[in-house]
């Protein structure tokens, strides 16, 4: 599997997505990066690297700004416009997602109608740090497909343990798996905790066992 990076035009706007197309895939997802990181960043890469190795084909992509090199994020519209787009030329079924911000406006575009089987959150930014009050979760009722969150307990965006009270909001079923010690990229201290070679591997069995079980349903 070598992925291809390829240019992406939406109307008069350019990006880029890339491919990591796999011969036999179970599964096609749709992972988008989070504020202020694109689509080369290392987290994002080895995640998809390692769920194409496990026959899940994977699709990431930058938002406009990014392409742009800009650092301030798109007003959401068009963030959500980024992302239909790139939905909208890959056959479904689909699994949508993404890290942080990435998630985020996933969750957005199908609660307003975008089509996906389950949508898969690594580290779910529920409220900016330091204003848990400030909770992003107004559309969470419109989301109409499962959802696997993937949580550290040191997220200053909000954790397994805050985000719990909250899921009943979300219009489809929703697991959290639990990462002991993980901050918002999902990385535990290097004392006191499971490796984090080890910690990558339960989320990446986790995410890719939940996907089957979603498409056996």
């Amino acid at each position: 599997m070598t992925p291809r990076t390829e240019p992406l035009r939406v109307g008069e706007r350019e990006t880029t997505w890339t491919r990591y197309k796999v011969p036999g895939a179970f599964a096609r997802l749709v992972l988008a990066p989070g504020a202020g990181a694109n689509q080369r960043h290392p987290f994002l890469v080895r995640i998809a690297e390692d769920l194409a190795a496990r026959g899940v084909d994977v699709t990431t992509f930058d938002f406009f700004y990014a392409a742009a090199k800009r650092r301030s994020p798109d007003p959401p519209a068009l963030l959500e416009a980024c992302y239909r787009a790139v939905i909208e030329r890959l056959e479904a079924p689909l699994f949508v997602g993404g890290k942080s911000m990435g998630g985020r406006i996933a969750s957005q575009v199908v609660a307003a109608g975008a089509p996906a089987v389950g949508l898969v959150f690594l580290g779910y930014p529920l409220h900016p740090p330091g204003k848990p009050s400030t909770l992003r979760t107004a559309h969470w009722p419109k989301v109409g497909a499962p959802s696997l969150f993937v949580q550290g307990t040191r997220d200053p965006f909000g954790g397994p343990a805050e985000l719990a009270p909250h899921l009943p909001r979300l219009g489809a079923p929703a697991r959290v798996l639990t990462v002991e010690g993980g901050d918002h990229s999902l990385a535990v201290p290097k004392r006191g905790a499971p490796p984090q070679a080890e910690v990558d591997e339960t989320v990446r069995a986790t995410i890719v066992a939940w996907m089957r079980e979603v498409l056996a349903r």
